[in-house]
């Protein structure tokens, strides 16, 4: 087939690598403009940017596709179908009737179960034990399209948000082949039950703060879920401390966010039921440290009783 791919980040390099080793002819990458990054803050291209110049092939960087030059562009590319794997931008009805057999996406959710910007890290915090890909014929909606495809996986219990996103894109990869081969021969989509929807809300940094009148439970699923990206976070003494690991222990409970133990065990913070166990954590100025190696460098007891905020 003749495909135009769409995507930006990470997660979606393994889906256009996957189409180019299918020998699939990709026509022509669609990602976002490149962004500032690192301390230089100079404009860097994105990982979907850098596997097409890999391979020599055509990327258009437009702002938005609602234009009629836009539109005019991709519809000369003369396309059989397009991918659209974590694009970021919102495809007009236009676009999404330009290719012959229009536009599927690579959704990393068991739709209609988490529409929106980021299905993996919701799923976790929510405390769902089952996720996976959805591979869905797009509509004008987001993330409303009728199904193709789904392709499910068990959600261990530390997995982490990082974790996830890596077997869902190998997931979505194996998918979207699949998929692809029995388009030309008609497939039965399903509709979605939009009663069943949530929305999965963007991150941002500022939902990475912990707040300890929630229960251990809640707390344990943020913190796996916003691993590597945010990365939660809590104060102590005016100090922002960061959290990549922890536990429930159950046998603890006391005032909310005071710290109740602290050893090369763990440090045992009292939440609005029960305690967390923090197992990896990384202070102001330093990398993140497993518990038994922070406490090589900081007394620990000093902290029992203090309140994290």
């Amino acid at each position: 087939m003749r495909i135009i791919f769409a995507g930006t980040p990470d997660f979606s390099v393994g889906c256009l690598e996957a189409l180019i080793q299918a020998q699939h002819q990709v026509v022509a990458v669609y990602c976002q403009p490149d962004r500032p990054a690192g301390r230089g803050r100079k404009l860097q291209a994105g990982p979907v940017k850098q596997k097409a110049l890999e391979h020599d092939i055509p990327v258009f960087q437009p702002m938005s596709l609602k234009g009629e030059d836009e539109q005019q562009q991709l519809r000369a590319l003369d396309s059989d179908l397009m991918v659209v794997v974590a694009y970021g931008l919102l495809l007009p009805q236009a676009v999404l009737d330009t290719p012959r057999y229009g536009c599927i996406n690579v959704h990393a959710s068991l739709l209609p179960r988490w529409r929106g910007a980021a299905p993996i890290q919701r799923c976790i915090e929510a405390g769902d034990q089952e996720t996976g890909v959805t591979i869905m014929q797009m509509d004008a909606g987001l993330d409303t399209g009728d199904m193709l495809t789904k392709t499910s996986l068990a959600i261990g219990a530390e997995m982490t948000g990082g974790e996830l996103h890596d077997k869902l894109a190998v997931i979505g990869a194996k998918a979207l082949i699949e998929t692809i081969k029995d388009i030309p021969n008609g497939l039965n989509p399903n509709a979605q039950d939009h009663g069943l929807a949530n929305y999965a809300h963007k991150l941002h940094k500022n939902d990475a703060r912990i707040d300890w009148q929630q229960d251990a439970f809640a707390i344990v699923n943020k913190i796996r879920a916003f691993n590597p990206w945010p990365v939660c976070w809590t104060e102590l003494d005016g100090q922002r401390i960061r959290l990549w690991q922890a536990q429930i222990d159950e046998d603890a409970q006391g005032r909310a966010g005071t710290i109740l133990e602290a050893s090369a065990a763990g440090i045992v913070v009292a939440t609005g039921s029960a305690a967390v166990r923090i197992t990896q954590l990384q202070a102001p100025g330093n990398k993140a440290l497993a518990i038994k190696d922070f406490a090589n460098g900081h007394d620990l007891q000093e902290w029992v009783g203090s309140l994290f905020q």
